[in-house]
Order: C-alpha cells, then structure tokens, then sequence
C-alpha cells in the first residue's frame, strides 16, 4: 500500500470508521485528522480514531500522501482550501461525499494543482459524531470511485488498493452516472423517510401520540433513516438536485398509480407490484448489503464501536 501517511478531514462516522479501519487492516500507515469542532478533536483523540488529532486541518496534511475529506458536501471547497498551502505536491486527494459531480468540481476548482480522485463508499449508519465510527463499517459493502479523464493511473490503483485493503468492494463509475444511481438507491429513499416521518410528527395531535406508541417495523425504519446528519443530507439534495428530482418526478408517477390501482380496487396490480419488490430485497441480501435478521444485523455492528 502506497500511502504511508493517511490525512482524514472530518472525524465523524466516516472519518472516524476510516481511522479505526486503517489501524485495524493498514497498522503500517500513520493517520493524522481534524475536525472543526473542539468537541470531536478531544473524543476522537480520546478513543484514538486517529494516531494525531491536530488543532488546524493544515497541520493533518502537511506530510500527507493521501488526504480523505469526510465532510458535508457543501464544506468540501471550503475545507480544500483551508489546506491548499500545507499540502504536499505528491498528495492524493480523496473524499467519502455521496453527489460526485459537485464535489469533484469543489475539490478540483479549490486544488487544480493536486490530483483529485473522489469516492464515495456506500456505507454507514444513522449515527453521527465521533462516537459513531467504527472499523467494520466497511467490510464487504461497495466503494465507488469516480475518477476524472485525466487521472493518473498509479494514483487511481493506489486509491482502489487502499479501500480494497479496509474490506470495500470498489467499483470505477462517471460522476454523472454515479449521481444518478445514489439518487435512486440512496437520495430518494432519505427524502421519502423525512416526509413520512414530518407527516407522521404533524398528526402526532390528531392520532393523539398514536403514532409513535404503536410504531410498527415499517415506520421504526424510516425514523431511523430519517435520523441521520441533516447538515450532510441537506447538501445531498442540493448538490444532486438535477438527479434527485428526475428520481422524485418517476417516483410521483409510480405513487399515482398505485394510488389509482387502491382506489379502483386493482389488486392484481397491487399484487404484482410488492412480489417484485420483495425479489429486490431478497436480491439485496444474497448481495451481502443487508442482513436478513431482526434489525437488519445492526446490534452486531453497535458492539464493534
């Protein structure tokens, strides 16, 4: 493995899940991070998710041969900046966001002398903060990297090596088609969860605290979804918006004819529809990205923290 110097910038779940997994499958690199915030630079440092907790995002990088950006989307060109000048000229530049085509334009536009080779793994939680990493969160789920047409081809190897090395498949995508795909498969759904969830808050008077006293799975799987960092997936929908609404538009067709199909009493349409949704979610489980247990397998990752 290339990279003798790791720079995390950012020690929430992702930063904090790609230290502790550094240490665990990579014990020859050296991690050095930063985080905005004094509160998680003093608990990152106290459960030692990186080797150096530093107090500027300058001082993480400056013997860096990789820097990993784990910040919300919207921080991206912000944070590259910060650190232009203490980069070294070698520095591979990466980062954890979930929209590619905005980021990469951030980190390119903040960085044109550096190469910039963003990634996204598709992995995480609904928790946040530095008390939420953790070494496996990786482990047999999907890395995608979408390199620009002008990447350096060692760099590119070094890069897939290292998120092969924490346990990650990877898969090399456009930024654009990469956009499209999350929109569907990650954006959309979060957007659905904070809608029901917000809807399901509004009526909390009329149901009379109903509604969260006879939660049932369904609905106890939205919250969870919709419990994630909103700083983070505010700036999803915003730097992948062009995707995100042509998902939401498809998705208000579908919702109208279902909603037609209850109406009219179509049940063969109704039938037909959730025994080929079900074949997805079996699909998405002889994948290995999700588990067929009680609570999907997460208590088990609760207990790696």
């Amino acid at each position: 493995m290339s990279f003798s110097t790791i720079a995390i910038i950012g020690l929430g779940l992702q930063g904090g899940s790609i230290g502790l997994a550094v240490k665990a499958y990579l014990p020859r690199a050296r991690t050095t991070g930063y985080d905005v915030s004094p509160a998680h630079r003093a608990r990152a440092a106290e459960r030692g998710l990186v080797d150096e907790v530093c107090e500027t995002p300058a001082d993480a990088v400056r013997n860096a041969d990789l820097v990993i950006f784990c910040v919300p989307p919207g921080a991206m060109g912000m944070a590259a900046e910060q650190v232009r000048e203490a980069l070294p000229a070698h520095c591979l530049v990466s980062d954890v966001g979930s929209s590619k085509q905005a980021i990469a334009r951030d980190l390119g536009a903040a960085l044109p002398d550096h190469m910039v080779i963003p990634a996204h793994p598709v992995a995480g939680t609904e928790n946040s903060g530095p008390d939420a990493g953790f070494a496996h969160l990786f482990r047999n789920r999907w890395c995608i990297v979408t390199p620009p047409a002008t990447t350096d081809m060692l760099k590119l190897s070094d890069l897939v090596g290292f998120w092969e090395a924490l346990g990650a498949n990877v898969e090399i995508m456009t930024p654009e088609h990469h956009d499209l795909v999350l929109a569907v498969t990650s954006h959309l759904p979060h957007l659905i969860a904070y809608t029901i969830v917000g809807t399901a808050s509004d009526l909390e008077d009329v149901t009379q605290s109903e509604v969260i006293k006879y939660s049932a799975g369904g609905f106890r799987d939205f919250t969870r979804i919709a419990a994630s960092d909103p700083t983070m997936w505010r700036d999803v929908f915003l730097s992948n918006k062009d995707a995100v609404l042509t998902m939401l538009q498809r998705f208000t067709e579908d919702l109208t004819a279902l909603q037609r199909a209850i109406r009219v009493g179509d049940g063969d349409m109704l039938f037909d529809q959730f025994k080929r949704t079900r074949a997805i979610r079996r699909s998405i489980i002889e994948e290995g990205q999700d588990d067929s247990r009680p609570d999907f397998g997460r208590n088990d990752h609760e207990n790696e923290k």
